[in-house]
């Protein structure tokens, strides 16, 4: 296996909170399932993964000097294979996530990174020339950052989560990016019209999950050949929790991609491997050891 993957983005300390439905917007009393404290954040979700498959990972990201930043960088620094290159970020961003056994989420930023420009950008900047490819995720680090990124020539690989086509925040993210993902949850009644659009503005794979649906994407041709669609099917597993199975499926198509697999057999590794993480009410299997199951 050969090439080093680099992200840049957020971590996070989070508190999840199972409930039999979301509340209301009205006072009232509810009472919890279960609760527990876990690694959050996109980024530390697809390092988690990637190291799991055996494969260099350097994770960019902004952890506060506080109480919940040390149990956020105690464990991070634990997982073989993941290089960990932090910047104090003030506060440690913490989320208080509201979850339904369907996956219904409502997340409650309790603080975020005070993410600024500064030296410590130089570091990633230099990484990215180093890697073999980059996943930018969703922060004002890796914005600000996307020029670099483009400059280096690696490819960029990008999530934009819940994107509903029309967000600033999003845009040079997905004009910066030569493979996009993103979950249909806010993209309108035809993600497939928009994957065709990525492709046509020069992506070279669009994938949109669809939760228990599984997934579909766009790729771009090949020597003269047209663009494809392609699907992959969910892979059936009792529900544990949802969180980081985006993640994951993202984690998986990159990794076969790498290995040289097809847009198909990418998809079907990606589907496995985020069936995988949905057994398991932590971002990554590997976390039970250390956090509990």
């Amino acid at each position: 296996m050969s090439g080093n993957v680099v992200i840049s983005g957020p971590t996070s300390w989070n508190h999840l909170v199972l409930l039999d439905r979301l509340p209301e917007p009205v006072p009232h009393m509810q009472f919890a399932l279960r609760d527990h404290e876990t690694v959050g954040g996109t980024s530390a979700g697809k390092a988690l993964g990637l190291a799991g498959l055996g494969r260099e990972v350097e994770l960019f990201t902004q952890i506060g000097s506080d109480a919940d930043g040390e149990r956020l960088r105690g464990v991070l620094d634990r997982v073989p294979g993941l290089a960990l290159d932090v910047v104090d970020a003030g506060p440690t961003e913490r989320h208080l996530n509201l979850m339904t056994r369907e996956g219904e989420r409502v997340s409650i930023y309790l603080s975020t990174a005070d993410d600024r420009p500064g030296p410590d950008d130089g570091r990633l900047t230099a990484a990215m020339e180093e890697a073999e490819v980059l996943v930018m995720d969703l922060s004002p680090r890796s914005r600000r950052l996307l020029p670099d990124a483009r400059a280096s020539g690696r490819p960029i690989w990008t999530d934009l989560h819940d994107y509903d086509g029309a967000s600033d925040f999003h845009r040079p993210f997905l004009e910066a990016a030569d493979v996009v993902f993103l979950n249909a949850d806010r993209i309108g009644d035809d993600p497939l019209s928009f994957l065709h659009h990525c492709v046509e503005e020069g992506a070279s794979l669009a994938v949109c999950t669809l939760g228990a649906e599984g997934a579909i994407a766009v790729a771009a041709g090949q020597n003269g050949e047209r663009m494809s669609q392609h699907e992959v099917a969910a892979v059936p597993v009792e529900v544990t929790d949802t969180n980081g199975a985006g993640d994951a499926f993202m984690v998986g198509v990159l990794h076969a991609t790498l290995d040289g697999a097809t847009v198909d057999e990418a998809l079907g590794e990606g589907a496995r491997l985020a069936a995988s993480v949905l057994t398991t009410r932590h971002l990554h299997p590997s976390l039970e050891p250390v956090l509990g199951a």
